[in-house]
């Protein structure tokens, strides 16, 4: 647990080194206000604190991973770094212990993220290149190499994914991170200007209600649950999210559930989105 100031500086010292494989006085500055003067003494305590971890690379400027690098304030999951560089969590200071309440959270299992994966991606992504990638799904096992350009992470709710521009199918894919395998080749920058990525630009709105199979109290239940206007819960989204968000609220749009109190919900207005439902 983050505890001091400095910690918190220790903090993105190694989230940006382990996850980006370069980290500069410049950063600290950056996400502090530090001065640089300032910054350059938060590394140098760091360096004394955990000696080996990074090594000065005069030729990119900046401090890298060491090989042996362990962590001492960060942890291995992705989603940390994923999650704290798009905004959407915060690195906050503890509630004191006397004012905290009891309570529990579960963690889903990390996936197998490596640092070799993420730092070309994310410079990829800041640089507008082409990467090539070796990525197994689940329906090609197998594996194939692909040619690539990164476009955004995108956290689907139960995984991070890559959403990215993909030559080989001529359309835009999301990719989970966890099944790339070695490291991304960089190929150059983009050949010409992308398409438009028209799901990701459409807005659509996802109709659910409680399953009619249900009886009016346990329905009346789920729309105060909800808190549904008149029997109805609208969810607009990206199209290109659609699928994502109907599995987080466990809606099944191929086969209802045998026992309607499992299934609870139901897409009504199924004609009007399928098109964006894989």
């Amino acid at each position: 647990m983050i505890k001091t100031e400095p910690q918190r500086r220790y903090w993105l010292i190694e989230l940006i080194v382990y996850w980006e494989g370069r980290l500069t006085a410049n950063h600290l500055q950056q996400f502090f206000g530090l001065s640089r003067q300032q910054a350059s003494k938060d590394i140098n305590q760091y360096l004394q604190e955990q000696p080996g971890n990074l090594v000065y690379c005069s030729s990119r400027k900046g401090h890298l991973p060491a090989p042996t690098f362990k962590p001492a304030f960060i942890s291995d999951d992705v989603a940390e770094y994923l999650n704290w560089m798009t905004g959407q969590s915060a690195h906050a200071m503890p509630v004191d212990p006397g004012y905290r309440l009891e309570h529990a959270i579960l963690t889903p299992t990390p996936r197998n993220v490596s640092p070799r994966v993420i730092r070309p991606l994310v410079l990829a992504i800041r640089k507008g290149q082409r990467l090539e990638v070796d990525y197994g799904a689940v329906s090609k096992p197998d594996r194939d190499g692909r040619i690539i350009v990164p476009i955004r992470f995108v956290n689907t709710g139960r995984r991070w994914h890559l959403r990215a521009w993909c030559e080989k199918a001529q359309g835009y894919r999301d990719l989970v991170l966890s099944r790339f395998h070695g490291e991304p080749s960089p190929e150059g920058p983009q050949l010409a200007p992308l398409p438009p990525d028209t799901a990701w630009n459409t807005q659509v709105t996802l109709t659910l209600k409680p399953d009619p199979r249900l009886g009016p109290e346990q329905q009346e239940a789920l729309a105060y649950d909800y808190g549904m206007t008149k029997g109805e819960l609208r969810l607009t989204t990206r199209a290109a999210l659609a699928q994502y968000l109907l599995n987080e609220m466990q809606v099944s749009v191929k086969m209802l559930d045998g026992n309607p109190a499992a299934q609870q919900l139901i897409l009504a207005n199924y004609g009007e989105v399928k098109e964006w439902l894989f």
